[in-house]
């Protein structure tokens, strides 16, 4: 019976020993965790940062990107009223030299060369007591002639009003 105790104690001793060794690794398991916990908690805590860093970067250059894409659309309704305004100045304008030829009230002429010997024309070069022009010799064209002639200018204008147009945009949108 002596030494079934004494089995009894080892085991005993043993046990304790297992179990103390048990609680000792569950207690380090458990500050492990908690050293863990808060190491991941702080990486978490950083990453957060990072992603709201660059979250507020992101809609910062968006806002600067809009900014500048509605400075840009402004620029342009600004040019397009300008080249709108031009072109109707320059058609209105070509309306009245138009109803001005039609009604007589204008003339259109050409200067003649008259060193030009072919052009047949036996206008003298200097001019005489009998006129009030002075100047060089001049030749009245025919209203329908100046009513073409009137006509290719101003698609001439409108061509150049719209070639201005498309450059300023070009430059607008190119800066």
């Amino acid at each position: 019976m002596g030494e079934l105790v004494t089995q009894y104690k080892v085991v005993l001793i043993l046990f304790s020993c297992l179990l103390l060794i048990g609680i000792g690794a569950g207690a380090a398991w458990q500050v492990q965790d908690w050293r863990m916990g808060k190491k991941l908690a702080e990486q978490v805590n950083l990453h957060q940062m990072d992603l709201a860093e660059i979250t507020n970067a992101a809609s910062a250059q968006a806002r600067a990107e809009q900014d500048k894409h509605l400075a840009l659309e402004q620029q342009l309704a600004g040019q397009d009223q300008q080249h709108t305004r031009e072109l109707s100045d320059a058609q209105r304008n070509q309306a009245v030299l138009r109803d001005r030829l039609a009604t007589s009230d204008l003339r259109l002429s050409v200067l003649l060369d008259a060193a030009d010997s072919a052009s047949g024309c036996n206008v003298p070069a200097t001019p005489g007591a009998v006129g009030v022009v002075h100047g060089a010799a001049r030749a009245q064209l025919d209203p329908a002639h100046a009513q073409r002639i009137l006509t290719i200018t101003g698609d001439g204008d409108q061509g150049l009003i719209a070639l201005r147009a498309c450059q300023a945009y070009v430059r607008a949108i190119s800066q």
